[in-house]
């Protein structure tokens, strides 16, 4: 369905540490769509370099290029529609349901190992999708669409390739198109959410073409965008069968993929059948439905005769969706489910996020058997450790305030969750692979390395990283360096930050009192850079840093007392602990 504004896997992870960057990449930072849409047309041709990064993982040869008009993979049938050459079949199978936070891939594997023969990635937002680069990732064997601020947005595998279906959200034919050709060389079919009834798909279309608004600079395109002002995307489009005609028959005409589309059904029969033949008539390859209306829940009941009645009507595949809360509590339910909507499959949603195992024709197999698979999956694709959590949390329901729902909620990162369920070695196992891989990986392209672009003669340096757990919440060795600073009068520190473009990693150099300081290590992001480098300063200089191992009355005083109850504080810092201490950069709390 969809992804948090940060994403889904969402937040920045050493994801997309080792990788390349595609030639074929958009770089889209333009505000208006045609602008968009014509940046997109312009691809070049696959490099020899980004060939090399393709290999590794089965990537090689799945990049291919758009031939020549008439050559497209395309056909017409008798009636005039268009279809796919290239189309997955969407008869008889088990597909699982895009899903807010959970449509990530270690949840479409899992699926796809119990037996799902589709999995449909979550809705991702296509303005969102337009600011990301195509990133070939050697040190996972995963092909990224990473944001500019280094957040893995989507994130695909060799394994899953002829089997995942990119679902969109989307108001606007050409920016839809503009994704679709981003990731068509990467997926087997393109989906656009139309019956999503969360605010987050009806109005944050809106949410991104405001952004887009006030960074528009063009009157003719501002004039355009303000127009998508009035139009939200998901269930909103409904109101809509212009715009739902229009986006899907530009992404049929223009795309090598199969597309498809996921509804509600309207408040009444006709007009449902309507709309659908309408939608038809696009040359689409198939359409999920969701028996369901736009303002119902889970709790109320799913229409299967509606569902029935569109696919008596329809000559192409038909979905049913909704079956989770009433009619799918087994794998033998499922065709029971389909039987009764007389529809070519079924796609389930919340049934599968409890159980994934619920499309094995061997029943379903024990929950500690299944988390500890999807664990091992999230490990292994540098899932985000709040993505994971979350995915968990939904499959315990109940059990969350059992001794396992306890220590999962506590865990504060991957390692964590690990120890949570007994996969602590196992851990250890995949963190030294990855450690030798990417040691091998940099051996290999010694030139892409990047130091720090200064002269370092003078720079006081030391190994040491930055470990969050061994510090109070309110505390940092940034937010040390500061205060000390302050107290000698002495001007702020000054961050000098680089990122290798081999690893994606960081190096920071902080300069306090005409001095640099740097860590030799690098580091996963950039807060994390500059907190070594302050540990640097700080240990050099013989301060405190704020450990909690330290023993100093001030530091304690400080974690056990209000901001604005502690005489120590400099007064700024008393009226706003946490808020931003330098123009432009983040509270120590939210930066380290």
């Amino acid at each position: 369905m969809r992804t948090t504004g940060k994403g889904s896997s969402g937040l920045p992870t050493a994801s997309s540490r080792l990788c390349t960057r595609s030639n074929r990449e958009p770089r889209i930072r333009n505000c208006t769509a045609k602008a968009m849409f014509l940046r997109q047309e312009s691809r070049a041709p696959v490099t020899s370099r980004t060939r090399r990064g393709l290999v590794y993982g089965g990537w090689r040869g799945s990049v291919r290029r758009v031939g020549a008009a008439g050559s497209s993979g395309r056909r017409h049938s008798k009636g005039g529609m268009i279809l796919n050459s290239l189309s997955l079949c969407y008869q008889n199978k088990l597909i699982l349901a895009p899903m807010v936070r959970v449509g990530t891939l270690p949840m479409r594997l899992l699926a796809l190992d119990y037996g799902a023969d589709i999995v449909y990635c979550e809705e991702l937002i296509d303005l969102k999708m337009l600011q990301c680069k195509r990133v070939v990732n050697e040190l996972l064997s995963t092909i990224d669409f990473v944001a500019p601020d280094d957040r893995v947005v989507f994130r695909t595998c060799a394994k899953e390739q002829n089997r995942v279906v990119f679902q969109m959200g989307t108001s606007d034919a050409e920016r839809a198109l503009a994704v679709a050709r981003l990731v068509e060389n990467d997926v087997a079919g393109i989906d656009v959410n139309m019956g999503c009834p969360k605010e987050y798909s009806t109005k944050t279309g809106c949410h991104y073409v405001a952004q887009a608004v006030l960074e528009c600079n063009d009157p003719t395109a501002l004039a355009s965008l303000v127009l998508e002002l009035q139009g939200g995307m998901g269930a909103a489009l409904l109101s809509d069968p212009d715009k739902i005609e229009k986006i899907l028959s530009t992404l049929v005409r223009g795309t090598r993929r199969p597309v498809t589309c996921k509804i509600r059904i309207l408040p009444s029969l006709e007009d449902t059948l309507s709309l659908v033949k309408r939608i038809e008539r696009t040359g689409i390859a198939a359409i999920a439905v969701h028996g369901r209306k736009r303002e119902e829940r889970p709790q109320h009941p799913v229409s299967c005769e509606v569902i029935k009645a569109i696919a008596e009507t329809l000559s192409i595949p038909v979905i049913a969706n909704g079956g989770s809360h009433d009619h799918i509590q087994q794998h033998s339910d499922i065709e029971n489910f389909r039987q009764a909507t007389a529809a070519s499959s079924v796609m389930v949603a919340r049934s599968a996020m409890w159980n994934p195992s619920i499309f094995l024709r061997d029943g379903l197999r024990p929950l500690e058997e299944v988390m500890q698979k999807y664990i091992r999956y999230a490990v292994q694709y540098d899932n985000h450790y709040t993505n994971t959590k979350y995915c968990l949390c939904q499959m315990l329901r109940e059990q969350l305030e059992s001794p396992q729902g306890r220590l999962l909620h506590a865990a504060q990162s991957s390692q964590e969750i690990c120890e949570a369920f007994g996969l602590d070695t196992f851990y250890k196992e995949i963190t030294q692979e990855l450690d030798a891989r990417r040691a091998e990986l940099l051996t290999k392209t010694p030139e892409d390395v990047e130091e720090p672009a200064e002269d370092t003669s003078g720079v006081i340096k030391m190994a040491v990283k930055f470990d969050r757990r061994a510090y109070p919440p309110q505390i940092t060795p940034k937010m040390c360096l500061l205060e000390w600073c302050r107290r000698e009068k002495l001007a702020q520190p000054v961050y000098e930050t680089v990122q290798r473009p081999v690893d994606r990693l960081f190096c920071s150099v902080v300069t306090v009192a005409e001095q640099k300081y740097q860590s030799t290590l690098w580091d996963k992001s950039k807060k994390l850079a500059e907190q070594t480098a302050a540990i640097v300063c700080l240990r050099s200089q013989g301060l405190l840093e704020g450990q909690l191992v330290e023993e100093s009355p001030s530091l304690h005083k400080r974690k056990r007392e209000a901001p604005d109850q502690d005489p120590a504080l400099p007064g700024e810092l008393r009226k706003k602990p946490f808020a931003a201490l330098e123009n432009g950069e983040e509270s120590p709390l939210e930066g380290w």
